[in-house]
């Protein structure tokens, strides 16, 4: 048997350019929008469109094995797409045993060898990643021109001018200015439909038996994707996650698939149950789309206009059209814009000065406390949990232990396939960790087990008791909420939307205080937290 030739791999043949070209089109993993600026108006025969698959982009933390099958598969689909309508497509495979295994000496590589003109890149979505192209283009001597990205409905100019004169962003505000900017589910009058801007109080229900939903569509993984699935399993080998259980859409087509199914099959309970969690059951009613929206296989618009579609058809309800709509256009646009407005420095702050390291079960699922095992689970298994298990489980329980805010948003953004920084910081940092002084969210989502309980059956079979904050069935989230509150009294006392709970914190006995305090040291001993924190 001939040996490959370097990049050829599993039915995905190498893609070289040779000779010299005008100008190279650098497309990142999370850039694969075939309708993006940067590929309008190229010359077929002088342009090149370049894509680079880096070892770094995996281990600059620790990336689950699906999340980097999702981004390998999906490139290599979108560079094979592009040769075939005739574009030149200069592509580095990871096996290529040139690799340098680093985005901006690869760029350098390729510019010394295709020696461009210039160079061409969608505004990228990580400030790393940016200043590594900057810095790489002016040790190569190129220009590199980086043009907005367009996938988005709002422009990063337009939410600075949102921003001006706000001394703190909210979201409500964000949200309802987009409605109205996009008009969405407007009256004639301007006002809402259905007579308010958000119906989270309808969107609150609990699971009290087994749901039975629609299994998400799951396409099967072809040839391509297959070899790239081997090829991740043969190079991280110890890196965490499973990829058995691998179900991602790699290609517009199946991600416009997955849209439909979702909006099909899942919508209509959407709303209602999006906040609900259950046992064995990791995808419920949600949408599972923001990994392929996040890549830009999938366009935001079109998530909308497929959700209104089916609420003027009576398909589905309004409110759980609105709460979709809302994470689209609302927090999704809203998080991005706060990540480029906090700056390169928002990932080092830590206004809770908390230090804790991440307990080791975050990478083995191996604790008695069934919600962690549960969620963190999931996410070794699919990479994927909903954002209620990562907000108020995985999330506050790295709050209230008191661990770093930077190990818990790595964590986030190595394990979950959707992660992209500009995304997974603003949501950790911000609205998880409640690091960023309020910048994200007006409170910290700290919550006992008593939350988790009604919003879930993972207490039924836990030994720890939410109801419990001391004695040897308490349940951790429950003794380490009144020790947050009591730890942060005067730092949120001040704080309307928790004044009054810390209030109640302060009227527990002394010697009750004492003992919660007590226990949750020992809990943090115990989850390794204060073993050599920073």
């Amino acid at each position: 048997m001939a040996p490959k030739e370097p990049g050829q791999s599993g039915g995905f043949p190498p893609m070289r350019v040779r000779g010299s070209v005008r100008r190279l089109v650098l497309v990142l993993g999370d850039q694969l929008d075939e309708d993006a600026a940067v590929l309008r108006g190229l010359d077929k025969a002088r342009d090149a469109v370049a894509l680079f698959e880096v070892a770094e982009e995996a281990t600059h933390v620790p990336s689950h094995k699906q999340r980097t099958a999702l981004f390998l598969a999906a490139m290599r689909h979108f560079a094979l797409d592009r040769h075939r309508a005739g574009l030149r497509v200069h592509y580095v495979t990871l096996d290529d045993p040139d690799n340098t295994h680093a985005l901006g000496r690869e760029l350098e590589r390729a510019v010394r060898r295709l020696r461009p003109e210039t160079v061409v890149c969608t505004q990228p979505g990580e400030w790393r990643v940016r200043h590594a192209l900057e810095h790489a283009a002016e040790r190569a001597g190129v220009p590199l021109e980086i043009r907005p990205d367009e996938h988005f409905l709002t422009d990063l100019a337009d939410f600075e001018r949102w921003m001006a004169g706000r001394r703190r962003p909210v979201l409500e505000h964000f949200y309802r200015w987009q409605r109205r900017r996009l008009d969405l589910l407007l009256n004639a009058d301007g006002g809402p439909v259905g007579g308010a801007w958000n119906f989270d109080a309808d969107n609150r229900r609990a699971f009290r038996a087994a749901p039975q939903p629609a299994p998400p569509y799951a396409p099967r993984p072809d040839a391509v994707t297959r070899a790239v699935l081997e090829l991740v399993e043969r190079r991280f080998p110890a890196h965490p996650g499973r990829l058995a259980g691998f179900r991602w859409p790699v290609t517009r087509v199946d991600a416009r698939r997955a849209l439909d199914d979702f909006i099909r099959h899942r919508l209509p309970l959407f709303g209602p149950y999006q906040d609900a969690m259950w046992a064995g059951a990791p995808f419920l009613y949600h949408s599972l789309l923001s990994a392929p929206l996040n890549l830009k296989l999938l366009n935001p618009r079109a998530c909308v206009a497929a959700a209104l579609a089916a609420y003027e058809s009576g398909a589905a309800p309004l409110n759980s059209v609105e709460g979709f709509v809302r994470q689209v256009i609302g927090w999704r646009e809203f998080i991005r814009g706060i990540y480029w407005h906090a700056g390169p420095e928002y990932g080092r702050r830590n206004e809770l000065d908390q230090h804790g390291r991440l307990p080791e079960f975050y990478w083995t699922g191996e604790t008695e406390m069934v919600c962690l095992r549960e969620c963190i689970g999931q996410v070794l298994e699919y990479g994927y949990g909903h954002h209620i298990q990562r907000l108020m489980v995985t999330g506050n329980f790295a709050l209230l232990a008191g661990v770093h805010p930077r190990h818990i948003s790595d964590w986030y953004l190595a394990m979950y396939v959707d992660a992209v920084d500009w995304v997974t910081l603003p949501n950790t940092l911000g609205m998880v960790m409640h690091a960023d002084g309020g910048l994200v969210g007006t409170k910290p989502y700290a919550a006992s087990g008593r939350y988790i309980q009604r919003m879930s059956n993972y207490c039924a079979t836990c030994r720890f008791d939410p109801a419990r904050r001391t004695g040897a069935n308490a349940c951790p989230f429950t003794t380490l909420y009144w020790d947050f509150l009591l730890r942060y009294a005067r730092w949120f006392r001040g704080n309307r939307r928790m004044a009054l709970i810390v209030k109640n914190a302060l009227t527990i006995p002394s010697a009750e205080q004492r003992a919660i305090q007590g226990q949750a040291e020992e809990f943090r001993a115990q989850f390794g937290v204060t073993t050599g924190a920073e």
